[in-house]
């Protein structure tokens, strides 16, 4: 490429002249140097001093009260929710047998029947004017509850598999539900005992009777907090839907069911082991209340009831934070 140029002063005459001078083409090696050596003279640019600060990322992990706030503030924005899945789980449990529903009224009546051929006439527990069919029934139709409790909420987010993979919402509402339709299975399970209180039984009614939903109330704490703790466990470790089973037997006959909580001082007389052991189970006072009120006519044990109230709140509290941790892993465990 030849290109025109100015040029000084030439010659005697001073005269301004042109003269052509030929420059040479860089070649692209020259120019990608020229360039290396322009870009090593640019400022070095930070990050942290050049990204504006609202742009910046605030959020942080919410700690355990925010977790358990967050629980709570997604099961109250979805009561919709849980009455739906409620009512698909009553109309579930009605659909596979004849009776549906029905064999809430009739199981626990036949369960008593066994216990009482077993334990009373059997083994010769039942006394003449004890009134034991009451005895043990009083018993039967709570455990029967807080066993339904436990176990459906165990199964409630591995059964809702399919649920979870397809649409988000909040888990929570699962055990929710399901401890839900257990507590209404429990209110149509009132109609036999008020029954076998009428035909049999009249003169055990009392005024005491009224304050049933108060412990039923203190119950109903307890089971959800068991309830939603086992169900997030379940998820991950699925021996516990079957552990849970055997644990809620075996407690069963560690709790004053078939006997009352005097059988249970004098047996455990001289080992503290046992007595230490009723003092601080839960359905001590749970059952312990429901007797007083229905069978003894008499206050439920308040001291008691207030102790595992108290409790209950507690193992909400930890079993809701243990669940929300738990719940983003869900969708890729199941």
């Amino acid at each position: 490429m030849v290109t025109v140029v100015a040029g000084r002063e030439s010659g005697a005459g001073g005269g301004r002249g042109a003269e052509w001078s030929p420059m040479r083409a860089r070649g692209p090696w020259e120019a990608r140097a020229e360039g290396r050596t322009h870009r090593a003279t640019l400022p070095a640019v930070s990050a942290k001093s050049e990204v504006p600060s609202s742009f910046r990322s605030s959020a942080t992990r919410p700690g355990a009260i925010g977790l358990i706030r967050q629980g709570v503030a997604e099961t109250l924005s979805r009561r919709r929710l849980i009455t739906y899945l409620f009512r698909a789980d009553l109309k579930k449990d009605g659909t596979d047998t004849f009776l549906g529903n029905l064999w809430w009224i009739i199981d626990p009546l036949l369960q008593m029947l066994v216990y009482y051929i077993l334990v009373g006439v059997i083994l010769g527990r039942g006394k003449p004017g004890e009134a034991y069919p009451l005895f043990i029934f009083t018993a039967i139709l709570p455990w029967k509850w807080f066993t339904e409790c436990v176990q459906g909420g165990a199964n409630s987010v591995v059964s809702g598999q399919q649920l979870i993979k397809q649409i988000y919402f909040p888990k929570l509402v699962l055990p929710l539900a399901t401890t839900a339709s257990s507590t209404v299975s429990f209110a149509f399970g009132l109609i036999p005992l008020v029954g076998l209180m009428l035909i049999a039984f009249p003169h055990r009614i009392t005024a005491w009777m009224l304050l049933i939903p108060i412990v039923a109330i203190v119950q109903l704490v307890f089971s959800l907090g068991l309830a939603i703790g086992v169900s997030a466990i379940n998820v991950f470790y699925r021996d516990v839907g079957n552990v849970t089973r055997h644990v809620l037997r075996f407690w069963f006959y560690l709790s004053p069911s078939l006997y009352s909580i005097d059988d249970v001082e004098k047996i455990a007389r001289g080992n503290d082991l046992i007595l230490f052991w009723y003092k601080i189970n839960p359905f001590t006072h749970i059952l312990g209340s429901y007797r007083n009120v229905i069978y003894y006519g008499t206050a439920p044990d308040w001291p008691g009831l207030l102790a595992v109230f108290g409790l209950s709140f507690v193992i909400l509290a930890l079993a809701i934070l243990v669940f929300k941790r738990a719940e983003p892993q869900f969708a890729k465990v199941l």
